[in-house]
């Protein structure tokens, strides 16, 4: 996607908020809106934007993941599954 062609000043914003949501919320494109020939916003409806809060938690601990891995902080599988049983049959 382009967002060359999702580009609005403020002020067609403030003119045409509802047609706006409207729009933002059936195609799921992001707005970018100026101000003053600048960028300064990316409006997006709720839905796109809570899938990308959980894509960015998921590449975070993915991210940790290697972290862990890099600095020799691993344990078998094995032990892995065995603590959990235990855990699990203790309740």
């Amino acid at each position: 996607m382009r967002y060359s062609t999702q580009v609005k000043p403020i002020s067609y914003l403030k003119a045409n908020a509802a047609e706006v949501l409207t729009h933002i919320a059936e195609q799921r494109e992001p707005l970018v809106i100026t101000q003053n020939g600048e960028a300064k916003a990316v409006l997006q409806d709720v839905a796109s934007y809570e899938e990308t809060q959980e894509t960015l938690a998921l590449l975070k601990l993915l991210a940790m993941g290697n972290q862990d891995v890099a600095a020799g902080r691993l344990k078998p599988a094995s032990e892995v599954i065995a603590r959990l049983r235990a855990k699990r049959n203790s309740r």
